[in-house]
């Protein structure tokens, strides 16, 4: 459970109450949610590993990523957006695997959380698989182009987020294949009963056994309830020029919670 998308943090976090970061001023929404996921990353490992399926779902899209792409679209430049502590980076690792393609790809994970980051280049790596450090607010802005992207616990963190659907679909080549891993319960009744049920029963009191905090968690669920339903964010990426989108849940307790949504850039002709 993770988004991951903001500048680094500042001097001031270890003063703000928990409170803070679900009440803050919007501007500096990214900076707090990132201070958030720093506080946390030596942790994040084991946070995730206490979720059933978190791994399996996150193969499960990349595996979507890789299929929609197809074998004959090697070479190619995949990147993982709000890639924190490199869970979703290995689920791609092991789809590239799968699908015989490890000679012929780049990956690049992406995130902007310093501790975050550092958990994951500390994993080890095959040499096609590289990070940085990056907001994805700016993504685009260097005029690198993907052939695929996976975007993991990331949209719903972004206020901006029509302006980086349409950053996404001009960062991707003709072709290029978008897939969104995220949670959306808005306007159904019981998937928005079970996500904070599971919350506060289970999610957040975890979180603060193991980190002492809870501060993220709390944002993490009251984020997904002010999040878009799966159809407004299937619409969303409609009007950006995506096509082709279509999307699938997960079984048990994540049923209607937890989607893969995958979209395709249109290609020349």
């Amino acid at each position: 459970m993770r988004p991951q998308e903001a500048l680094s943090s500042n001097s001031t976090r270890h003063t703000m109450t928990e409170d803070t970061l679900l009440h803050r001023a919007p501007r500096s929404h990214d900076a707090e949610v990132t201070d958030a996921f720093s506080e946390v990353a030596e942790h994040y490992d084991v946070l995730v590993g206490l979720n059933p399926g978190y791994h399996e779902h996150l193969r499960a899209s990349a595996a979507a990523l890789l299929e929609e792409l197809g074998p004959d679209a090697a070479p190619l430049r995949l990147l993982d957006l709000g890639c924190g502590s490199g869970a979703s980076t290995a689920a791609v690792v092991a789809s590239v695997h799968e699908h015989g393609l490890s000679d012929v790809v780049e990956l690049e994970g992406v995130d902007a959380s310093d501790g975050m980051l550092a958990s994951a280049r500390a994993k080890s790596w095959p040499d096609w698989v590289d990070f940085r450090a990056g907001r994805a607010q700016d993504l685009g802005r260097d005029g690198r182009e993907w052939d695929g992207v996976l975007a993991a616990y990331l949209v719903r963190n972004v206020p901006e987020r029509d302006e980086l659907v349409a950053d996404l679909y001009r960062a991707l080549r003709p072709g290029g294949v978008l897939v969104v891993h995220e949670y959306a319960v808005r306007g159904h009744r019981l998937p928005t009963a079970v996500w904070s049920l599971v919350c506060w029963a289970v999610v957040i009191p975890l979180a603060v056994v193991v980190t002492r905090r809870s501060r993220l968690h709390r944002y993490l669920w009251r984020s997904v309830l002010e999040f878009d339903s799966v159809e407004e964010l299937q619409e969303r990426l409609h009007r950006a020029g995506f096509t082709g989108i279509r999307r699938r849940t997960f079984g048990n307790w994540q049923r209607d919670i937890l989607h893969t949504v995958v979209a395709t850039k249109p290609g020349p002709g």
